[in-house]
């Protein structure tokens, strides 16, 4: 199949690459001109705009930062709408708003152009090896013919629901990570203060209702201070402030997720934004005058 890739960041480059490897033709685009050359390097195309990509191709994928990023590829001057036919099908990745992401479907309807808002789990090593969650919105049939393509990337690959449902489970699972983050940094940073190595008390509980992937993938990078980002905090913060949009839209009251948020904003106020979100352990940390190690 001739796939459109547009956006080939942290997590866009291995995902793009893992369809090039399961012999799927690709035309790609991005800002960055190295992480181009290396998908040609690979043999998929280059294209230079979402209209060109979507001349090329009537199946295009996007994975940028944010709602604006993927409104202005879409919708903008040069975007996909420009190139694209009837009948073309773009499958959104990016974690977005779903208020926006249905907007900017019912946008691309007008012309004819279907939209699946897919939105991924699991950070750059999953996109590495091909094993991501990804959490998809749209029409079922859509959904049933492009799975098999979706389950290139992911090990896991699920229909919640009609447009923007997609982004609505990523928020959710966004929500619970960072809540994870927080309780995990909070219980280490009571461990350190009480005279308690957070190793034992972490080795203690991990088998228990405690324990969860959270706890188990960034307990040992706080206690190793490793902060090299997986997720930074100002793309946790990205997301949290579309599930507070959100929420609002619908009367949803988030306010666990408020709080997390605030720790997050105090950490960027450190100039911490550009590491892994676990770096909340820092702000509780800066409250106990305490280092947990």
């Amino acid at each position: 199949m001739k796939v459109g890739f547009i956006g080939l960041g942290i997590m866009g480059k291995p995902m793009a690459k893992n369809l090039l490897k399961a012999g799927h033709s690709l035309v790609v685009c991005d800002f960055n001109q190295n992480a181009v050359a290396e998908l040609i390097a690979l043999g998929a195309e280059s294209a230079p705009n979402g209209a060109a990509v979507a001349q090329s191709c009537s199946l295009i994928i996007t994975m940028v930062p944010n709602s604006p990023h993927v409104r202005a590829i879409a919708l903008g001057k040069d975007g996909i709408l420009d190139g694209a036919k009837e009948g073309t099908v773009l499958i959104d990745m990016s974690s977005i708003d779903p208020v926006e992401s249905r907007a900017i479907g019912a946008e691309l309807a007008k012309k004819g152009i279907e939209m699946i808002d897919a939105p991924v789990s699991g950070g750059e090593p999953k996109a590495i090896d091909g094993t991501i969650s990804i959490m998809c919105g749209g029409k079922k049939a859509l959904f049933d013919l492009y799975k098999p393509l979706l389950e290139v990337m992911g090990g896991s690959v699920v229909y919640v629901g009609e447009l923007g449902a997609g982004n609505v489970a990523k928020l959710s699972n966004q929500i619970i990570v960072a809540l994870n983050i927080a309780a995990v940094s909070e219980a280490m940073t009571l461990a350190k203060k009480a005279g308690v190595d957070p190793q034992l008390v972490f080795e203690a509980i991990r088998g228990g209702l405690a324990g969860s992937t959270v706890m188990n993938a960034k307990v040992p990078m706080i206690l190793d201070r490793n902060f090299k980002p997986g997720f930074r905090v100002e793309l946790h913060i990205k997301d949290l402030n579309n599930a507070l949009n959100a929420g609002h839209a619908v009367s949803a009251p988030l306010p666990l997720t408020s709080q997390a948020m605030e720790i997050m904003q105090a950490l960027k106020s450190d100039g911490l934004q550009g590491e892994d979100h676990c770096s909340m352990v820092k702000y509780y940390e800066k409250l106990a005058n305490v280092v947990v190690e």
